[in-house]
């Protein structure tokens, strides 16, 4: 590989393995045991069963990605295997889902940043803030694909020191005062409903996995590197997610957990004093922000990919000199900043909330959207499986399928909704395309 391939591919593999660990560690999982202390060893559970299903997927796309390795992930393969229109409509959904979330992500750092100062929690200036910090991000990332993929390697593992301490204090309390620190395990506490609670609730911290595969023209060897980051990631994210959290939920007591703004923060200051439960709170912004700069990556490259391919409007693939997809990013993150103008306003608010919610119904319909793309390339004959991997791709979609079923009736048809509103979008550029091949050269 000579040096002018190298600099057009600066990501190498442990660039993409942080963009995956850090787009999916975020801020949520500093607050979810709150949300599972109630369900106590039935999270447990739940955590087994989303990892597993989570992997699943994550295989499905190391192998897309060995077959297709070209920029656009999602919207790549599922272009492949059902066409342009089939294409569009992933890429859309999972576009708009990008730039909403980051929304949400961002007021989320903001949020533990106000712990830190609390100056920033003051309505308005919290929204200057998170302005601020998506344009910061947006510029990093216009400035280079090799410095983002750099300041990512660094987030991800400053965020990861946090959640090594939770394990590493976990494990000084079970081997100096034994078992007894552990809610007792009871069969008949465990309920078939209260798995399936768990199962959804920590699918949300699983969200992500797919982020590598995004920007695959900028990844090196991506063939090898992206699948290996994808199934690694997940696999490291995963276990981490299952060890701090059942940590957290099964050694405090439950109520004080469910009540707990900061749970992370709780644990630590009941078993390591007050001080350290102010670090947690300093990591979970930092948490939020390694997590945002992966994610300002993707929402840049992906309506690139779309351009490039004319299915959005040209502007948007041109790049910057330094081939970054300049004006992607400034588009989107002027979209980001209306987003988060419209949660500054308290009437919003419910309105924002259930956007989330929406969105990441929409990650998962793209990711029963993938699943049913790797069968379909699979009887094309683009993909070679034997059983094994057949198995995966069916336990996939079967996955998505059933957490699509949790997320709720409402986002799933507000999902679809927004799928379907893309469709003017897809046909007035689908009659460019065919305006400008009839043009006189």
């Amino acid at each position: 590989m000579n040096r002018s391939e190298i600099s057009a591919r600066p990501m190498g593999f442990w660039m993409a393995l942080a963009l995956v660990m850090g787009s999916m560690i975020g801020s949520g999982v500093f607050l979810l045991p709150a949300s599972l202390a109630p369900l106590g060893w039935n999270s447990v559970f739940g955590w087994l069963i989303t990892v597993a299903g989570a992997l699943c997927v994550a295989a499905v796309f190391g192998r897309l990605s060995r077959a297709i390795p070209k920029a656009g992930g999602p919207y790549a393969y599922t272009r492949a295997a059902f066409g342009d229109g089939a294409g569009f409509a992933i890429a859309w959904a999972y576009w708009i889902s990008m730039w909403v979330g980051n929304a949400a992500i961002a007021t989320g750092a903001v949020s533990y940043l106000s712990q830190l100062f609390p100056i920033v929690g003051r309505h308005g200036v919290s929204t200057a803030v998170t302005i601020a910090i998506v344009w910061a991000f947006a510029l990093i990332n216009i400035s280079g694909t090799k410095l983002a993929g750099q300041v990512q390697i660094v987030w991800t593992i400053v965020k990861l020191l946090p959640l090594v301490a939770v394990i590493g204090l976990a494990a000084y309390i079970l081997a100096s005062k034994g078992s007894v620190v552990i809610a007792p395990f009871a069969s008949q506490n465990l309920s078939l409903g209260a798995i399936s609670t768990a199962t959804i609730l920590t699918l949300w911290a699983m969200l992500g996995l797919e982020t590598a595969t995004v920007p695959a023209d900028k990844v090196e060897n991506p063939e090898r590197n992206i699948s290996r980051a994808t199934l690694l990631g997940t696999g490291g994210a995963g276990l981490i997610y299952i060890i701090v959290c059942s940590a957290v939920v099964l050694m405090l007591p439950t109520a004080l957990t469910a009540a707990s703004p900061a749970p992370f923060a709780l644990f630590v200051e009941t078993y390591g004093g007050a001080e350290a439960g102010t670090a947690i709170a300093a990591f979970g912004a930092i948490s939020a922000l390694g997590a945002l700069n992966g994610w300002v990556m993707c929402q840049g490259e992906l309506p690139a990919a779309m351009a490039r391919d004319g299915l959005f409007p040209a502007f948007l693939g041109k790049a910057a000199p330094n081939g970054t997809p300049r004006n992607a990013h400034l588009f989107t993150t002027c979209l980001l900043t209306i987003v988060i103008l419209m949660n500054s306003s308290r009437s919003m608010a419910a309105m924002f909330e259930f956007l989330i919610i929406l969105t990441t119904a929409i990650v998962l319909v793209m990711y029963l959207g993938c699943a049913m793309a790797a069968a379909r390339l699979m009887t094309k004959g683009d993909i070679v499986a034997g059983p094994g991997f057949r198995t995966i791709v069916a336990l996939a979609a079967l996955y998505a399928l059933w957490t699509i079923y949790g997320a709720g009736g409402e986002a799933l048809v507000w999902g679809i909704t927004l799928l379907l509103a893309g469709l003017p979008v897809f046909w007035l550029m689908k009659i460019a395309r065919a305006r400008g091949s009839k043009a006189p050269a």
